[in-house]
């Protein structure tokens, strides 16, 4: 009994350490980013949780300074590509390049290697481009030129989208948005948030080239926190729950294209990220309501009958969660 209680509360002090960490990122994050808390709370969850994320929002909504001040934040690399419909997979990965004093190819390497890369218009570049990141985003590798090179041990993607522009673009088929852990939907920030950061910005506080900004964690604190969401426990009836939901989307009517096995599985983790985020070392049902739609709301294809009756992906996820019942 008395190993159990040890236990216990060692477990209990590694979950507030993560909460520790992520408690500082997040109050750092809400300084420079007014009225995108739940934003923040998703892009930290998807950190934490080792996923990467669909980040869609029209234009100046702070997408990229979120990402860029987050790697900041933690002292660790920072790359972004914007995409273009002329950029080629080499322009994204890298390539060899003859080396005339040696007269030997050698490998350079492009901008995917670095730690939080953020892909800018991901869909303004075509399928083939796109599908560059493929193996990188699942497996944290690079088959190049024949060679297989490794990404960082911390490596995240965040790939941006506007919702408001369709022309010249590339919708992402299913098998790269289904790689995707978490699609966050950024809007404006509300009233007082906006005025409020018109204000910061007459003080002086913001600037277009950013200022020193003091990182408050580390990469290696990052990763040592992804190690321990292995204390999260997770019941189970939460389990069950959760099962419940995913086979239950793939019956419903008005879609064609319900949760992957893939999506079960960072349902899960982003649900375990919440809870230590939170400084708890177990999940709740809150945990699975507070990450549904983020997880799904890219990986739900609707039919065409209920496009036509003007049914949207929110109103499916939402529905689906009064369908199964929440264990007590």
């Amino acid at each position: 009994m008395q190993n159990t209680q040890e236990q216990l509360n060692l477990e209990s002090t590694v979950i507030k350490g993560v909460a520790d960490v992520f408690g500082r990122l997040r109050l750092k994050l809400n300084e420079f980013i007014v009225g995108q808390e739940m934003v923040i709370d998703q892009v930290l969850i998807a950190l934490l949780a080792d996923g990467h994320v669909l980040l869609e929002g029209v234009p100046g909504t702070a997408k990229t300074l979120l990402v860029k001040t987050m790697a900041r934040l933690i002292g660790t690399d920072f790359g972004r590509i914007q995409l273009t419909p002329d950029m080629l997979p080499s322009d994204i990965l890298g390539t060899s390049i003859y080396d005339l004093s040696t007269k030997t190819f050698a490998l350079k390497r492009g901008p995917i290697f670095t730690s939080l890369l953020l892909a800018d218009e991901i869909n303004r570049t075509p399928p083939k481009t796109q599908s560059a990141l493929l193996e990188a985003m699942e497996e944290r590798q690079v088959s190049l030129e024949g060679r297989t090179e490794n990404l960082p041990e911390l490596f995240m993607v965040v790939a941006t989208q506007n919702p408001i522009e369709f022309e010249g673009t590339y919708p992402l088929p299913e098998a790269q948005l289904d790689r995707f852990m978490l699609k966050i939907v950024i809007g404006y920030p509300a009233g007082d948030a906006e005025k409020q950061m018109l204000q910061n910005w007459q003080a002086g506080k913001y600037d277009r080239h950013m200022p020193p900004v003091e990182p408050v964690a580390q990469a290696s604190d990052i990763i040592e926190c992804r190690k321990q969401l292995t204390h999260v426990k997770v019941e189970d009836s939460i389990v069950d729950y959760l099962h419940g939901l995913i086979t239950k989307s793939r019956t419903l009517s008005d879609l064609q294209l319900g949760a992957s096995p893939r999506a079960a599985l960072s349902w899960l983790s982003a649900a375990k990220a919440h809870a230590a985020i939170e400084g708890k070392d177990f999940v709740t049902p809150d945990n699975i309501k507070f990450v549904a739609e983020p997880v799904l709301r890219h990986r739900f294809i609707l039919t065409p009958e209920a496009e036509l009756d003007g049914v949207t992906v929110s109103q499916i996820i939402s529905n689906l969660m009064r369908q199964i019942p929440v264990p007590r």
